[in-house]
């Protein structure tokens, strides 16, 4: 059931002196875009009828057909708390339609959809994410642009005075709440200067929702206190890189289809084929899930990141852990997943390559209850345990070549896609980096 009507829209933005209206939406790339519309072009807006330049979005369309038009999803209507009492700004999240009035093939939120619907044609009625995104905060200089200067020297769990990023953590939450979030969790994290904020568990299209709004939110309140958030996987070398665990799991009618109360482990054979699809596709999926030169920085040994495909429920070394939690709580956590991941992909890649599992009915391989860290490179093959991709390059091959990923993404979504992160790793590839010149400018 919907939460507004075009009526309630109309109303609220009268009685709440909105002035303008965001009409958002996501690139191929996880950007966040707009198009701003003062509210006496809202009623058109709602009536499915604004059009924006395509040919200018990153994985969009060529200029020859430009066209788009924006139908905004009623229900993520919300008003911006910290905008001003003189006028303020609301938002919508919008889908991506062509001219004919067909779903365009290239959004990244209509790609999410799709896979949902191969999930409800197998009988499933919901995929539910809790999202656990992280992120550093950095000071401005004098301009207002962020340095490499942490604001705090703060571990897991610390409180101020050393942990400095608590008011502004603090006052996160709170516009979060403003905002309609249900938070769980806020605390400092494992490096200095990184944060965690969990919130509720949702509906795969609202949590990817979540994220994107999530972002914005803390991006906008940090350079209020005059810092430089970032979701960047690895800012920093020498200490722990930021993450975005996914904890996955299936619903029919209400009911959680992970959960088996008479099985050993609690878990239902639809979890452990669901999780044999997850560890089979991992290769694949990473360039989707880590999709920045920067993400395999951060998927090294040593700093609490997977970069093995196992799982376990016993450890936090493979790259799925299984949560404690049973009942309706059982579920699935990837870990490998940064917050730089178009949201919306990357959920579809998961959830594409679990039902993978499910409709082949894999076996998962038996589960790693070792630290996968201390084990040699022969113990692992051993194990059956393979490595995750080593960079940008790789992972890219390995998508590529991966049919039920590139199916779940489809043509124009995989295609601009690889060409996109081609051209990033080229350009990386070419560059002559600081560490370069400071290894061998004096040697040779």
């Amino acid at each position: 059931m919907s939460k507004y009507t075009k009526d309630d829209i109309l109303k609220l933005v009268k009685e709440e002196n909105v002035r303008f209206i965001r009409l958002q939406f996501t690139d191929l790339l996880g950007v966040i875009k707009n198009v701003e519309i003062p509210i006496g072009q809202l009623e058109k807006a709602l009536d499915n009828k604004m059009m924006f330049d395509g040919s200018s979005i990153e994985g969009f369309v060529r200029i020859e057909e430009s066209d788009m038009y924006l139908f905004p999803d009623l229900d993520t209507f919300v008003i911006f708390p910290w905008t001003s009492e003189k006028g303020k700004v609301a938002r919508l999240i919008c889908d991506i339609f062509s001219p004919d009035g067909t779903p365009f093939d290239g959004d990244p939120r209509g790609i999410l959809k799709r896979v949902l619907k191969e999930m409800e044609d197998l009988g499933f009625t919901d995929f539910n994410i809790g999202p656990e995104p992280e992120f550093f905060l950095f000071k401005n200089d004098e301009k207002g642009e962020p340095t490499l200067e942490l604001n705090d020297k703060g571990g897991y769990f610390d409180l101020a005075p050393t942990d400095l990023g608590e008011n502004c953590r603090r006052d996160i939450v709170l516009e979060l709440e403003d905002m309609g979030f249900e938070i769980e969790a806020s605390h400092h994290e494992v490096a200095p200067g990184q944060h965690e904020i969990d919130f509720k568990y949702a509906d795969a299209v609202s949590t990817c929702d979540n994220i994107q709004t999530f972002k914005l939110a803390v991006k906008t309140i940090a350079r209020k206190h005059g810092l430089h958030a970032t979701f960047m996987a690895k800012p920093l070398f020498g200490v722990n890189g930021s993450g975005m665990h996914a904890n996955m799991s299936l619903f029919k009618d209400g009911e959680n289809v992970f959960y088996d109360e008479k099985s050993e482990t609690g878990l239902s054979e639809t979890a452990m084929h669901f999780l044999a699809g997850i560890l089979k596709h991992a290769q694949g999926f990473t360039a989707i899930t880590n999709p920045t030169v920067n993400s395999y920085k951060r998927l090294v040994p040593g700093y609490e990141a997977p970069c093995y495909v196992a799982w376990s429920m016993q450890n936090r070394s493979p790259l799925i852990r299984i949560p404690a939690s049973r009942g309706i709580s059982t579920r699935i956590e990837v870990r490998s997943v940064d917050p730089t991941a178009n949201p919306y992909l990357a959920m579809a890649a998961l959830l594409a390559s679990g039902l993978d599992g499910i409709k082949n009915k894999l076996a998962a391989p038996k589960p790693v209850d070792r630290n996968i860290y201390v084990m040699d490179k022969d113990e692992r093959e051993a194990e059956g345990i393979q490595d995750l991709p080593a960079t940008l390059k790789e992972a890219l091959v390995l998508f590529s070549k991966n049919e039920v990923l590139t199916k779940a993404l489809g043509e124009h979504a995989t295609e601009h896609f690889i060409e996109a992160k081609e051209i990033e790793w080229d350009m990386f590839r070419t560059q002559v980096h600081p560490w370069e010149r400071e290894q061998y400018m004096s040697m040779y």
